[in-house]
């Protein structure tokens, strides 16, 4: 698979030659993208869908710095052979909440992943997009949810958070 990694460094700006030595040096790279007026921010990763062939993953409204932890035990997993499950809850990503991981629409690629799809100059991968409950347990889906984590989290699946929440 061809990758900015196969670039010639003289045609990359300085930028691009960070980004690109970063998933050279640890096989990944994260994103992040402040907030803006009623948008949350959000962390992305580079890489996974390069060195794990496992999707790249997507986090909405997290500390910069627990998104990275967060990708960090992700790639942890990875490397150990173990891929979380998608479309059900595990527990395996934070230590004190659930958390699911479901598919990416292709149709948000270009408004969320523009340093990934600059990487592997298409959108030949996957995404995911890992979801994360409120503090009573509801995932943005769920009719008793509240309006916090659902502002927090929009939805970027093919809709309807792929059928789960519940249709009035």
């Amino acid at each position: 698979m061809f990758t900015a990694l196969d670039a010639l460094p003289d045609r990359l700006d300085k930028h691009e030659q960070n980004f690109v030595e970063k998933i050279r040096n640890r096989g990944w790279f994260g994103t992040h993208v402040m907030p803006e007026g009623d948008k949350p921010g959000f962390v992305y990763t580079t890489g996974f869908w390069l060195k794990f062939r496992f999707p790249e993953v997507i986090l909405f409204s997290m500390r910069q710095q627990t998104a990275q932890d967060t990708f960090w035990t992700i790639y942890q997993e990875l490397e150990a052979g173990r891929r979380p499950p998608i479309g059900e809850a595990t527990d395996a990503i934070f230590q004190n909440a659930a958390a699911v991981f479901l598919p990416l629409s292709l149709q948000q690629y270009p408004n969320y992943l523009g340093w990934s799809r600059w990487f592997y100059g298409n959108d030949e991968f996957e995404c995911l997009q890992l979801v994360y409950p409120d503090r009573d347990g509801h995932f943005p889906w769920a009719s008793e949810a509240s309006a916090e984590v659902r502002a927090a989290q929009p939805d970027l699946t093919e809709g309807n958070w792929l059928g789960l929440r519940e249709v009035p």
